[in-house]
């Protein structure tokens, strides 16, 4: 092992100049996001051309969706915050064993939705809607998105690898390659062009899939060719009970915040279809419009935890505190120009997805409305992500918990009872306000618990 080690050179992470190493390891991230937030508008500008209920079909598999992404980040978070704490303190043995715990991991996470693909789509749809176009439509979309999830989950824990060792030009890389390719075969697989038949929303799953499953494959080789930092060896593996445990213990409160948004949207979507198939439309071209937003603030945070927890664990508060500046600045400044692109081109934008009169009439006050949360939300966003880096997502679970299901939701339920689809928009602000003052309570604490001791 100590010739091993005498192998790894001291991580830029503990070296490079803060706002250099911050830009240099969050702008790939960023940019890959781009390029996945620029996917997920493509693909639904393409399912809306067939028709509102195939787009409406795809807006309601998102909470499901969400809650796939979920089991994959938080792993990925947990997966980040030890071995990128490890590789601080030199513990390479650990880094390793984190790694391949992760790769078990994620392939658990793959078996759990293809039993529900299998099983459970058709139901999630039905309790939703009884429309029987919405429901067969969306059956075909979530079936093959969850049954071929094993594409997803290895592109997750192989780019979290890369992004833990300060290797996130290749996680562009990957994730720029899927997404390019899922853009690519959308209209083919589609529309049915090239001599391929038209297979509609199906369609649409199957270009996900492929792109995901080629970015995992890139992924996996990268790591075994590029990282150095870490040697992934399957041949003696046992899944370790304590190493899991630290996984989770940073990640679960990340799972649950997802997935508290996947519960979130389900609700939103439950309220929504009491007025109309429309306002549901809306409410999911909205998310996917506000991902090209707020997915450079994920990337930016991407970039950022790494680099929180190898100081944490290599005992350098100072750049730990500049780190976290210059991300709460980037962030906030990225939500400020989502906030005046929102409000400035609303109907542009909705344009974008063949949105009719009535789609418009909804949509522009609702991407005005909500977009106000904006002005709060980089904060909260990049501090909930200091408190994971630091073993404290506890409190980031707290504060989605107290947004989404305390405030948000019993807000728009109580907005729907004016009769107007356009007043439920307004619990989005509200409970952001809420957010941002818990997260502010929450920093002064771990402030005083954790980084005043560093």
């Amino acid at each position: 092992m100590e010739n091993t080690n005498a192998l790894r050179e001291e991580n830029k992470m503990g070296v490079m100049p803060v706002n250099k190493l911050l830009v240099s390891m969050s702008l790939p991230m960023m940019i890959s996001m781009l390029v996945q937030a620029l996917y997920n508008i493509v693909d639904s500008i393409f399912v809306a051309r067939i028709n509102e209920n195939a787009l409406t079909a795809v807006s309601m598999a998102f909470p499901l969706q969400t809650l796939m992404i979920a089991l994959g980040t938080g792993m990925g978070v947990g997966v980040n915050a030890v071995l990128s704490k490890a590789l601080g303190e030199k513990n390479y043995g650990k880094a390793d064993k984190a790694a391949e715990n992760g790769v078990f991991l994620s392939i658990l996470n793959f078996l759990v939705f293809l039993l529900i693909g299998l099983f459970l789509a058709e139901p999630f749809y039905l309790s939703q809607t009884k429309d029987a176009e919405i429901v067969a439509l969306g059956k075909q979309y979530l079936t093959i998105v969850c049954c071929c999830s094993f594409g997803m989950y290895g592109q997750f824990i192989f780019e979290r690898l890369l992004q833990s060792t300060g290797r996130t030009f290749y996680t562009m890389v990957t994730q720029g390659t899927g997404a390019v390719i899922n853009i690519i075969l959308d209209p083919i697989f589609i529309f049915g062009y090239f001599g391929m038949p038209r297979m509609g929303v199906a369609g649409a799953a199957v270009a996900t899939v492929i792109g995901q499953i080629i970015a995992a494959i890139m992924a996996f080789v990268i790591n075994q060719k590029k990282n150095s930092d870490i040697h992934l060896n399957f041949k003696c593996f046992r899944p370790d009970g304590r190493m899991i445990g630290q996984i989770y213990a940073v990640g679960v409160p990340s799972i649950i915040m997802q997935s508290i948004g996947s519960v979130m949207t389900y609700g939103m979507n439950k309220i929504l279809i009491e007025f109309t198939s429309t306002a549901v439309a809306v409410f999911g071209v909205y998310f996917k419009l506000q991902s090209f937003i707020f997915m450079p603030v994920f990337g930016l945070n991407n970039g950022m935890v790494p680099i929180i927890a190898y100081n944490y664990g290599a005992g350098e508060k100072g750049r730990l505190i500049k780190t976290l500046k210059l991300s709460i600045g980037y962030a906030v400044g990225i939500m400020a120009i989502g906030f005046v692109i929102f409000q400035v081109i609303p109907k542009q934008l909705l344009a974008l997805f063949d949105a009719s009169d009535t789609m418009l009439a909804i949509g522009v006050p609702a991407l005005r409305i909500i977009s106000v949360s904006f002005l709060l939300a980089g904060f909260c966003i990049v501090t909930g992500s200091l408190f994971q880096a630091l073993g404290n997502g506890v409190y980031s679970m707290l504060v989605s918990i107290a947004r989404q299901l305390v405030v948000l939701l019993p807000a728009a339920y109580l907005l729907s009872l004016t009769g107007q689809v356009n007043a439920v928009w307004w619990a989005f602000p509200i409970a952001e306000l809420m957010s941002v003052t818990m997260t502010v309570i929450f920093l002064v604490r771990i402030n005083k618990k954790i980084i005043c001791h560093i």
